[in-house]
């Protein structure tokens, strides 16, 4: 596991080096921009990391987003609804896709990763045939205003971040339901031996992961100010990267929630210093890549000197 007092000097290394490599990396508004680009992949990373503590993941937060996004603009801009309205709408959408794979995992007996790959699937082509492949706008200001707007010189993006931040927080240390989640992924055999209803729990945590997939993609609409159906492509992984570079493990029961947003203010430094520094979009993702491969691989290792030592 990268440690989190790791991943924090990690962040500030790199932040020192890209203003040093580029001035205008540290201009205010350079920086605002990162935190409005990364609070959205830290909002589906803090969800994700649910399910990844005890143990799973979800792959399916990339289609959840965007099938989110598409149904609360579509409700709004074709049938009339109201913000408040289309919005639960596709929050309870999302839950409900999450629950569905928990249910898959724990009745179907299937492994996490084909459960969530599956409901990626068919979240993506659901998204395609609801926009019929084009775009949705003409969404009203109030709708926008939740990406896209400030309070004061603050973003709405990152007051809305700082709430989930903090009540994710509060749920993983100081309620027991966290520490249930913690249990889980230590050994889901011997928390069961102790009562903790681990089938129940681990249904929730994905419910909670799709609550978060939706909210992100009703905020990347507003911050785009229209649906779009390929939204949130390649989401999955960066959130993933997040969550383990920002010291949770993905073999589950160790991390925290301030780990997936450290963790996507580095993937959103490293991002956009490579866009001031013009590297192509293709060689981007190459770069993504081998950093998630290398924070994969630290954490794995860190996992068998671990139980090496016990």
């Amino acid at each position: 596991m990268i440690q989190r007092y790791n991943s924090v000097l990690i962040l500030i290394g790199l932040y020192l080096v890209l203003a040093v490599i580029s001035p205008l990396f540290f201009r205010m508004q350079n920086l605002v921009n990162i935190f409005m680009q990364s609070s959205i992949t830290a909002i589906v990373a803090l969800g994700l990391s649910l399910p990844i503590l005890t143990g799973g993941i979800d792959l399916s937060v990339s289609s959840t987003a965007a099938l989110a996004g598409a149904i609360s603009a579509g409700l709004i801009v074709r049938s009339g609804w109201s913000v408040f309205s289309a919005i639960g709408l596709a929050l309870l959408i999302g839950i409900g896709i999450g629950a569905l794979i928990g249910l898959l995992v724990v009745l179907g007996r299937l492994p996490p990763f084909v459960a969530s790959l599956s409901l990626m699937a068919v979240g993506r082509g659901l998204t395609l045939i609801y926009t019929e492949g084009k775009p949705i706008s003409g969404l009203p200001a109030g709708y926008i205003a939740l990406g896209s707007g400030s309070s004061g010189s603050i973003p709405n993006l990152v007051i809305l971040l700082l709430i989930l931040t903090f009540m994710t927080h509060v749920l993983l240390s100081r309620t027991r339901y966290g520490h249930h989640i913690y249990a889980i992924g230590g050994s889901a055999d011997v928390a069961r031996l102790a009562g903790i209803p681990v089938g129940r729990i681990t249904i929730s945590v994905y419910a909670l992961s799709g609550f978060a997939a939706a909210f992100s993609g009703v905020l990347l609409t507003a911050r785009l100010w229209s649906a779009q159906p390929t939204a949130g492509t390649g989401l999955e992984l960066e959130a993933i990267a997040a969550v383990v570079i920002g010291g949770n493990s993905l073999m589950g029961g160790y991390g925290n929630a301030f780990g997936p947003v450290i963790g996507a203010l580095i993937m959103g430094g490293i991002g956009n210093g490579l866009n001031l520094l013009k590297i192509p979009s293709y060689i981007q993702q190459v770069v993504r890549g081998l950093v998630l491969i290398v924070a994969v691989m630290a954490d794995f290792r860190s996992h068998r000197n671990n139980a090496a030592a016990i």
